[in-house]
């Protein structure tokens, strides 16, 4: 009898590590001159933009939902119930960014 491969939502990362989800966009692309060019292209030390599924218990920087940006060789890719994600170390993240719902007023009390 085979088990169930498990669902995300089931997975829980360990230490310092963070899943991320690769952004679509990171495939094909266009120059601003309109010329496509194909993910197979190969770009010197380009990095990676990818959005955080889960975080290990001792990350302090990052959490889900945020957007990071990381470099392709420091990745470690799984497949979880047939989607693509990356396991990685909070010290190989080279940026975060995130939308804040409320923008701060400036005042400090």
């Amino acid at each position: 009898m085979t088990e169930a491969p498990p669902s995300i939502e089931h997975v829980t990362v360990l230490f310092d590590r963070v899943l991320v989800r690769v952004d679509d966009a990171d495939g094909e692309r266009r120059s601003r001159a309109g010329i496509l060019i194909p993910a197979t292209a190969q770009l010197s030390k380009r990095l990676t933009w990818a959005t955080v599924v889960s975080v290990g218990p001792h990350v302090r920087a990052v959490s889900a939902g945020h957007r990071v940006l990381f470099s392709a060789d420091d990745r470690y890719e799984v497949e979880v119930n047939g989607e693509e994600y990356v396991l990685l170390r909070e010290r190989d993240l080279h940026a975060m960014a995130r939308e804040d719902e409320t923008p701060g007023t400036g005042l400090y009390l």
